[in-house]
């Protein structure tokens, strides 16, 4: 069966011929077969150069083998077994260890259901409701933080807007809204609300947008006199921006942080590590509520599976190796610098968000790019028009989203992605 009729079996019976939300124009759309290294191969036997690695898991590459390895000893020993097992005991040490906020940790199966408890467990712990949250952030698909994630408009500050249908109007009531990098504004709702406020949480490294120097120090010092929780969404960032996260990279340590994507390898699992007594508040040998006012639940059936643990432990000895951040970082500063320049050379103003392995290209004249209102006035005509002519050339990219590196991609993989994006900007791409 080729691919076509692949693509006309997923149209039949997927909402949107998709699996989520992530879609390409029927033009260029594909149905992969296997991958491997930094290729990926379509059942039509086209290859491509991945640099979306499965929206960022797949930092290692495809079948390192390292991590295959790893899971085949495992599928012999036994796939889940809801309880303590040796693999996710190691794996939990080694973050806890890692992260600069650690003291203890509870594993969950994805990103949004690690958020959702982190902002439970804040709620519980203060016993407050609201959150203060960043326009333009993304935490995931949890009906609380679907307010705010993606206004068509500048939001009306502090509101915020729902981001999907189905979502109960209420939760939005308790959901503030303010402009990444404002140090003077979130100070301000902290401040007013400082006595209804359970968390601030913010992903550190806000899709491409990089903090203000100042921005979290400030966010970190405000929310610890009033006891606020501090919550850095480490879903991106953890194990990638430095072995300590974000919270290394940037100097500042949270109460609590989202760690996913890194830690296991390309099979689920997500995890919320940060202070005991906050973690504590999921511990089940607590009385119940209503009777423990501030005890919560947070459990799943594939929580701290095997699987993803020892596949996670094989990724994080690879990425510990001297070398690799060093090795991560000089291959994105090179993309941004060549990119950049080759927009200068074609007159076609443009801008390369993010730092080391996760970038982004957006089309813009601003000259910082500080927060929603700089992403969500970008052209997004041309950015699609970029990736959808990057995946004719052979190079797997989402238009609109991010870039991603792996310590598999070789210099001649980014040679044949930088002249095929200089290739699309003379050809395809008209200044503004």
């Amino acid at each position: 069966m080729d691919q076509q009729a692949y693509l006309a079996k997923a149209g039949q019976y997927f909402a949107g011929g998709t699996l989520g939300a992530f879609h390409l124009p029927p033009d260029v759309a594909m149905v992969f077969s296997h991958g491997q290294g930094t290729k990926l191969v379509d059942v039509d036997g086209k290859e491509y150069i991945d640099f979306l690695l499965g929206s960022g898991p797949m930092i290692l590459g495809h079948g390192h083998p390292a991590v295959v390895e790893a899971v085949q000893q495992q599928v012999l020993k036994g796939t889940t077994f809801f309880t303590l097992n040796k693999p996710i005991i190691e794996l939990a040490e080694k973050i806890v260890k890692a992260a600069p906020c650690g003291e203890k940790i509870r594993f969950v199966t994805t990103g949004s259901e690690a958020v959702s408890f982190a902002v439970r467990m804040a709620r519980a712990f203060t016993g407050r409701d609201k959150i203060l949250r960043f326009e333009g952030g993304w935490h995931g698909v949890s009906d609380t933080l679907l307010f705010g994630a993606r206004p068509p408009q500048p939001s009306d500050y502090p509101h915020s807007t729902p981001d999907s249908a189905g979502l109960p109007t209420g939760i939005g009531q308790d959901v503030l809204v303010s402009p990444f990098n404002d140090t003077e504004m979130a100070l301000t709702y902290i401040e007013e609300y400082q006595d209804d406020l359970a968390a601030v949480i913010v992903e550190p490294l806000q899709r491409c947008i990089r903090p203000r120097p100042g921005f979290f120090e400030a966010l970190r010092e405000k929310t610890r006199t009033y006891g606020i929780i501090l919550i850095f969404d480490e879903i991106v960032t953890g194990f990638r921006l430095a072995w300590g996260g974000a919270q290394e990279r940037y100097g500042v340590v949270p109460d609590l942080a989202t760690y996913g994507k890194t830690i296991s390898g390309g099979y689920p699992s997500a995890a919320i590590c940060g202070r005991a007594d906050l973690l504590d508040t999921a511990n089940p040998r607590r009385a119940s509520y209503p009777a423990d006012p501030h005890s919560i639940i947070a459990s799943g059936t594939f929580n701290g599976n095997p699987f993803s643990a020892v596949a996670g432990l094989a990724t994080l000895d690879e990425l510990e190796k001297p070398g690799t951040y060093e090795r991560l970082y000089a291959m994105g500063n090179r993309i941004i610098r060549e990119i950049e320049r080759m927009g200068q050379e074609f007159s076609i103003p443009l801008k390369v968000g993010g730092e080391g392995p996760v970038l982004q290209v957006l089309f813009t004249d601003d000259e910082a790019i500080l927060n929603y209102e700089s992403m969500l006035y970008a052209n997004k005509a041309k950015a699609y028009t970029f990736g959808v002519e990057m995946i004719r050339r052979g190079f797997f990219i989402s238009p609109f989203e991010k870039i991603y590196l792996s310590t598999m991609h070789s210099d001649d993989d980014l040679d044949r992605m930088l002249e095929a994006a200089r290739e699309v900007l003379r050809e395809k791409i008209r200044p503004l």
